[in-house]
């Protein structure tokens, strides 16, 4: 399976609470929400069809924990994204979650790196990583990212977390797909491609 990554980021690269004012108000985030009123009809086809393609879903604990709680206790055929995220396994890296209550769940607790790595040998289209920042930095370094799909919303939101911090490893990436919705959202599909050149 190709590992890849979705992240919803605003113009200033937060990726915090994109979905609602209370999906993740960690570090006093009072802005969540941002991401919705943007998208339109061509960003949601865009995010059906990624999770159309998933056979897997991994996730950080945070992230889990919001969408086990949001998605979770949906029932599969209100929409599509229930579906898939209610009817495929998912599996969570966290050292300390032990029962998880979210069915299809299974906790990599030790050797993630191997867990991802067994995962990503088993066939298939996609073990797909949704939000978990923290989890898509470590997994890029690791090396175990196939491609990341960025939804680049036209906002600055001006606090929370960002999806790169402002000082870390530098990293190169291939543009291998782009479009723009009619509301303004950019859609780009990057492979990594390494350390970037700099100039002489």
């Amino acid at each position: 399976m190709k590992l890849t990554t979705t992240t919803q980021v605003s113009l200033d690269g937060v990726m915090q609470g994109p979905g609602g004012p209370n999906e993740n108000r960690s570090g006093g985030f009072e802005r969540g929400g941002w991401a919705m009123p943007l998208f339109d009809n061509e960003a949601r086809a865009f995010l059906v069809e990624v999770y159309g393609r998933a056979d897997a879903f991994l996730f950080g604990r945070k992230t889990y924990d919001i969408f086990a709680g949001y998605w979770g206790v949906m029932d599969p055929s209100e929409n599509e994204f229930a579906e898939a995220l209610n009817t495929k396994p998912k599996y969570v890296a966290s050292s300390t979650l032990t029962e998880p209550k979210w069915d299809d769940t299974t906790v990599l607790s030790d050797d993630v790196a191997a867990a991802v790595g067994e995962l990503k040998a088993k066939s298939g289209r996609e073990l797909q990583v949704h939000g978990s920042g923290a989890l898509i930095r470590w997994l890029m370094d690791h090396d175990l990212v196939d491609e990341i799909n960025l939804v680049t919303c036209p906002v600055v939101v001006g606090q929370g977390t960002r999806l790169f911090p402002d000082t870390g490893p530098d990293r190169a990436f291939e543009l291998i797909e782009s479009q723009t919705t009619p509301g303004g959202v950019i859609i780009q599909v990057y492979r990594p491609a390494g350390r970037p050149e700099y100039a002489t």
